[in-house]
C-alpha cells in the first residue's frame, strides 16, 4: 500500500500541530475517573468539527461517548482514554519533582493515548472520504480506565455490539506489541459498624469497628500463604473512624483489590476474604457489609491481529531524536533509583519487550522495535481493555513516549507527558493503527483469520461479566 502509506504519513505530519494542541489541552485539564467532563466534552466537540456523528452519555456514563463515521463493514472500534490519576501532579518538561497546585496528573499518558486515537480516527476518515471506500470507524470515548473499569460497564451494556475489531495503544518507553495476558481483578469496600464509647471510662461498652478492620487485615495477611502465588491482594484503610484514641471507633472501612490470572480465581479468593471479614465481625461483635465497586477480566490476545499490527510497526519510519531530546531523557533516567535502573528491563517486559537490552547500551530513548513473540507470560497489572477482548477481537501496541526505565504512575511519566518525543511517539502510534485499519478494509482475508481465531476461543470460553448487574457506575 505505498500510496496509503504516503497519504497517512503526510496527513499526520500536516496536522501534527493540531494534534499536539489537543494532547496539551487534555494534559492541562487532568480529571479523575468518571469525572472527565472537560476532556470528554473537548474531544466530542473536536469529533463533531471533524464530521463524526457523536453520541454522548452511552451506557449511562456521563463521560462516555461514541464518534462514528462511514457506513458498511468492516466496523473498526478505536478505544480512547483520557482519565488521569490522583497524586501525580507535575510541571511538564522538568527533570525534578515539581507538583502543581492540582493533585491530579496524567501519570499514565492518557492525554497521549486519547489524542493518538483521535488522530487515527481522523486519518482513517480522511482516507475513506478520499477513496470513497466502505467501512465504519467508531471511536469509543472510554472513561475511568484507572481503577473504574469504565470499559467493563460499556461491555455490560452492549456498547460494542456490531464492532468487528477493536484497536488501541498505550504510551511507554518502547515500540512493541502489548500481547501479554493480564490479571483479572475485583474491588470492594468492607465496612464495619460498632458501638462508640469512652475508651477509658467504659471500654467494655464499646465495640470497635477499627479493631474489626485490623483483624480482617491480619486474617487476610495469613491467607496470602494459601492462595495461588500469581494472586495479588491489595488493601487500603480508607476510614479509621476518627482521630481520637480516647474514643472507641464505631465505624471503619477498608478497600480491597484482589487480582489473579483468571476471573474464577479472583472470585474464589474474594469469597475467602469475605469469610475473614465475617470472622473479624464475629470477634469484635460488630456489623459488617460489602460494597462491590468494580472488576475486570483477564486480557485475551488475538495473535492474527497482533501480527498485522507488527507488520505495520516494522514498515513505518521510527522517529529520530534531537540531542536536546536525548539529553532530557538522560536527565529523567538520572532521577531513577539504582534499583529502578538495575531492574528497568522488567518494566519493559510488561510492555511486550523481548530482548536482553543490548540495543539500549548508552541510550535513553528506544530506537528499535521489540521482536514479536506469542508469549504466554502474564502482565502483572490489570486493564478494563480485557473485557473488550472477550467480546471483540482486540489488540494493542505501544510506542516510545518516555525515557527507558520510566514506570507508569510516576511523576517522571507525567513530566514527559507533552514532551516533543512523547508527541512523536503518539503520532507514530496513530500511523501504525491507521495503516492497520486500511489493510483490514482492503484485505478481507485478514479479518477472516482474526475472526476465526476469536470464534475458536469464544466457542469454548463464554464471557461472563465480572461486574454484577446491580453495581452501577458513579454518575453526577
Amino acid at each position: 500500500m505505498p500510496n496509503a502509506k504516503m497519504f497517512v504519513k503526510d496527513y499526520l505530519t500536516n496536522n501534527m500541530d493540531y494534534f499536539k494542541q489537543i494532547s496539551k489541552y487534555i494534559f492541562n485539564h487532568p480529571e479523575l475517573k468518571f469525572e472527565e467532563f472537560q476532556s470528554a466534552e473537548f474531544l466530542m466537540e473536536k469529533c463533531r468539527q471533524e464530521g463524526f456523528i457523536v453520541e454522548c452519555g452511552i451506557a449511562g456514563i456521563d463521560t462516555a461517548f461514541t464518534a462514528s463515521y462511514g457506513k458498511g463493514s468492516p466496523v473498526i472500534g478505536l478505544l480512547c482514554e483520557y482519565d488521569a490519576l490522583p497524586g501525580l501532579s507535575q510541571t511538564p518538561n522538568q527533570t525534578t519533582h515539581q507538583p502543581l497546585n492540582l493533585d491530579i496528573g496524567h501519570g499514565c499518558g492518557h492525554n497521549l493515548l486519547g489524542t493518538g486515537i483521535f488522530a487515527t480516527a481522523c486519518a482513517i476518515k480522511c482516507y475513506l472520504e478520499k477513496n470513497q471506500l466502505p467501512g465504519t470507524i467508531k471511536l469509543f470515548g472510554c472513561p475511568a480506565e484507572e481503577g473504574g473499569s469504565g470499559k467493563v460497564f460499556l461491555v455490560r451494556e452492549k456498547a460494542f455490539e456490531g464492532v468487528d475489531v477493536a484497536l488501541t495503544w498505550h504510551p511507554s518507553p518502547i515500540n512493541a506489541i502489548m500481547g501479554l495476558s493480564s490479571l483479572a481483578y475485583c474491588q470492594a469496600f468492607f465496612r464495619f459498624k460498632g458501638v462508640s464509647s469512652h475508651a477509658a471510662m467504659a471500654p467494655h461498652l464499646g465495640r470497635s469497628a477499627l479493631d474489626a478492620v485490623e483483624l480482617m487485615n491480619i486474617g487476610v495477611n495469613f491467607l496470602r500463604e494459601h492462595v495461588i502465588p500469581e494472586a495479588r491482594i491489595h488493601y487500603s484503610i480508607t476510614d479509621t473512624g476518627g482521630t481520637s484514641p480516647a474514643v472507641v471507633q464505631d465505624y471503619a472501612e477498608a478497600l480491597y483489590m484482589i487480582r489473579a490470572p483468571r476471573g474464577k480465581e479472583v472470585n474464589d479468593i474474594f469469597k475467602r476474604i469475605c469469610k475473614v471479614a465475617e470472622g473479624a465481625a464475629l470477634m469484635t461483635e460488630t456489623e459488617w457489609e460489602i460494597e462491590y465497586i468494580n472488576a475486570c477480566s483477564n486480557y485475551i490476545p488475538n495473535r492474527n491481529l497482533e501480527k498485522l499490527l507488527y507488520k505495520n510497526i516494522k514498515e513505518v519510519d521510527l522517529p529520530e531524536y534531537s540531542q536536546e531530546e536525548e539529553s532530557f531523557a538522560g536527565k529523567i533516567w538520572s532521577t531513577f533509583s539504582e534499583r529502578e535502573k538495575k531492574d528497568y528491563l522488567t518494566t519493559l517486559k510488561n510492555f511486550g519487550y523481548n530482548g536482553d537490552g543490548s540495543e539500549f547500551e548508552g541510550k535513553f530513548l528506544s530506537k528499535s522495535i521489540s521482536p514479536y513473540v506469542e508469549s504466554k507470560d502474564v502482565l502483572v497489572a490489570s486493564t478494563d481493555l480485557a473485557d473488550v477482548s472477550w467480546i471483540v477481537p482486540t489488540a494493542k501496541i505501544t510506542m516510545t513516549t518516555s525515557a527507558l526505565g520510566t514506570s507508569l504512575h510516576t511523576w517522571q511519566m507525567t513530566a514527559q507527558g507533552i514532551s516533543s518525543y512523547a508527541h512523536k511517539g503518539m503520532l507514530k502510534a496513530a500511523e501504525v493503527l491507521t495503516l492497520t485499519v486500511i489493510e483490514l478494509i482492503h484485505n478481507k482475508q485478514y479479518l477472516e483469520l482474526i475472526k476465526e481465531e476469536f470464534a475458536a476461543f469464544t466457542s469454548k470460553n463464554p464471557y461472563i461479566c465480572p461486574i454484577p448487574d446491580n453495581v452501577k457506575p458513579p454518575t453526577k
